[in-house]
């Protein structure tokens, strides 16, 4: 029986790890958390907020995840997407979901991002 998803993991190109620490701790607010050290030497970084756990890791033939992305709940999503907004990245807003408020964005690599808040009631 299934009961909870562990991670998530993004690919990222090879040499990409501060671009990404900057962005998903800088400005996502996401706490890097050391990887194991038989996995550290494959390279990438592992990134939590809460329950929220993104495993970035290096692929040689890096392409960014267009369609497939995470869900990520937040909380006061106008503020949250001033964040990535400020930093250059695109805010994509859907209202195609009801009962939620949720924009699109990249990360500095290009993996589709997705951010989402109920709707009050």
């Amino acid at each position: 029986m299934l009961t909870a998803v562990d991670h998530v993991q993004l690919a990222a190109p090879p040499g990409s790890e501060d671009l990404l620490r900057a962005y998903y701790t800088g400005v996502l607010g996401m706490t890097e958390t050391p990887k194991p050290a038989a996995l550290a030497a494959r390279g990438g970084c592992w990134f939590e907020a809460g329950d929220v756990r993104l495993h970035l890791g290096i692929e040689r033939d890096f392409r960014p995840a267009r369609k497939a992305h995470p869900g990520l709940r937040v909380t006061g999503i106008d503020a949250f997407a001033a964040r990535p907004a400020a930093h250059g990245a695109p805010v994509t807003w859907d209202g195609l979901l009801p009962g939620h408020r949720r924009f699109h964005s990249e990360d500095p690599v290009g993996n589709r991002l997705e951010f989402l808040e109920p709707e009050p009631g």
